[in-house]
């Protein structure tokens, strides 16, 4: 595991600060040479993080190089690209500047899980929008569903609307349609992109509100992150579903439809 801040050799100092103040964010994906599925969202992704949480970006070009230095030399590569700030503390919380980048390179991991049953938890992130390094709550919460022997949680508001699973999304299928719900939640770039690429498999998509009480009148339901792009949920609660295979690679030739984006710029 190499990990650099904004391109050099991460101290001491540097690794203490993240480890005593939760402050900040990150997204993570694949490399695989030079280029990365869904860069475009990842991309927006910290820029959004970085001027709502530290009131600055360090701009796209920025980010890019810093990727690119990170993943040199690798054909392939699983990076965190994370958003903090030494002058940000428990005490003294109001700096507005530029935030540091820090890049974490590892091999890549396999996928989630090759199915998962999940059970259902009234739960809703902190800043919900945000991918931020305050995980405590879903660690706590994937703890808790182990122990009662399910795989993963699945969260669901105060009015029992579902929105997301711990690290990932769900979608459910109804007929040749994925029902994405709408929530608080984190809009997931792997959930993007097999939305993108739905259509030219004569597929469709929809956004809405899904409630607890409805989970049964679905054909199925699978869970996705950058890590899996779509893996079958064969129960929640005791809701079972049945895993179509023919439906599921589907969905994972949707995802795949979205080329990788090379990290250097074209120019023209």
């Amino acid at each position: 595991m190499d990990i650099l801040i904004d391109g050099l050799p991460a101290t001491a100092d540097d690794l203490a600060h993240q480890a005593l103040v939760n402050y900040g964010a990150y997204t993570s994906f694949r490399v695989e040479h030079g280029a990365v599925r869904g860069l475009d969202l990842h991309l927006a992704r910290l820029d959004q993080a970085a001027v709502e949480l530290f009131g600055e970006s360090p701009g796209e070009a920025e980010f890019r190089r810093l990727i690119a230095l990170a993943v040199v030399g690798r054909d392939k590569a699983w990076l965190r690209v994370s958003l903090f700030s030494p002058e940000i503390g428990h005490r003294n919380p109001s700096f507005v500047g530029r935030p540091k980048v820090m890049t974490v390179v590892s091999p890549p991991p396999p996928p989630l899980a090759t199915q998962m049953r999940v059970t259902t938890v009234p739960h809703v992130r902190e800043t919900p929008h945000l991918k931020h390094v305050a995980t405590f709550g879903q660690t706590r919460v994937r703890r808790a569903a182990r122990a009662a022997g399910f795989d993963d949680a699945l969260f669901v508001d105060d009015q029992g609307h579902v929105s997301e699973g711990v690290t990932w999304n769900i979608g459910f299928i109804q007929g040749d349609r994925i029902v994405w719900p709408q929530a608080p939640m984190l809009a997931g770039v792997t959930q993007v992109l097999i939305a993108r690429g739905l259509a030219g498999l004569g597929l469709s998509s929809q956004t809405r509100a899904v409630h607890l009480s409805e989970i049964a009148s679905f054909d199925g339901a699978f869970l996705c992150n950058s890590a899996t792009p779509a893996c079958p949920i064969t129960a929640i609660d005791d809701t079972v579903f049945a895993v179509d295979p023919t439906l599921l690679t589907a969905i994972k030739t949707a995802w795949a439809a979205n080329d990788p984006l090379p990290l250097a710029v074209q120019l023209s």
